[in-house]
């Protein structure tokens, strides 16, 4: 069972609100999309438990427990999490102002941070205790140097490429497989995987890699199913990988 939940479209700081910072928490019991929408206030989200993904354009976000996005007010997304996904959300008033961008941006879901954020949902917070608390929750906002990002690219050439790799992660096709598969250079395609992604092909296969295994895990899959599903021949291997692309090793993930 999938449930699609709409939202509306609303432009940054279209509605006036009363809060600096409020959080929201929910454990979805199905698996859940939210339709492309946007919010007049900033978003932070993350994971108490689970795995869930936000879209903005042709990117792909992975959230975690250790690893939020912060989304700006207006910006479009959609989202879509799996049933027993526990997800946090924290509203940030419009013209607010912190270290972050106007853009979509990965953040560390540092301790310090988790602790600041859920002592803004104790009820008998006195005012002036919320106002400091607050001030030191974005005082801390960092971006972060990692991120669970997957750049879609979107030309005819190499959207093949895209739509084989995301649905079998395992896939071994080498870079000169494709370009023999699609009738171009491999040159050819270093080259656009490069200037659509930003990155390289094999770069690229990781991170999609990566983002399968995150939700694998989330749903408590031993460390070696996950490697093998996700296209490593071996376990340490994938650790490797794993622990380059997410700062994490799998088991640590995993216990989250």
């Amino acid at each position: 069972m999938r449930v699609t939940r709409e939202l509306p479209t609303l432009a940054a700081g279209e509605v006036d609100v009363p809060f600096v910072i409020q959080g929201y928490e929910e454990v979805v019991t199905a698996d859940t999309a939210w339709n492309e929408h946007s919010h007049p206030w900033h978003e932070l989200l993350w994971n108490e438990r689970g795995a869930s993904t936000a879209v903005v354009g042709s990117q792909v976000w992975c959230i975690t427990p250790t690893l939020g996005l912060w989304m700006p007010a207006g910006q479009l997304h959609s989202a879509s999490a799996v049933a027993g996904t526990s997800y946090r959300a924290h509203f940030f008033r419009h013209g607010t102002l912190s270290a972050l961008s106007d853009e979509p941006v990965a953040v560390e879901i540092t301790p310090l941070l988790r602790l600041l954020l859920e002592r803004l949902e104790e009820r008998e917070l006195p005012s002036r205790s919320r106002s400091v608390t607050e001030t030191m929750v974005l005082d801390v906002l960092r971006p972060s140097p990692r991120a669970l990002l997957v750049q879609l690219p979107t030309s005819a050439l190499l959207r093949p490429v895209v739509d084989v790799v995301r649905a079998d992660p395992s896939n071994q096709r080498t870079l000169s497989g494709w370009a023999a598969v699609l009738g171009c250079s491999a040159r050819t395609l270093t080259r656009a995987f490069r200037a659509e992604t930003g990155t390289s092909f094999a770069r690229w296969v990781a991170s999609v890699r990566a983002q399968h295994a995150v939700q694998l895990l989330s749903l408590g899959l031993e460390v070696d199913v996950v490697a093998d599903a996700v296209g490593y021949r071996s376990a340490s291997a994938f650790g490797v990988a794993f622990r380059r692309t997410t700062g994490m090793t799998p088991g640590r993930f995993r216990a989250h």
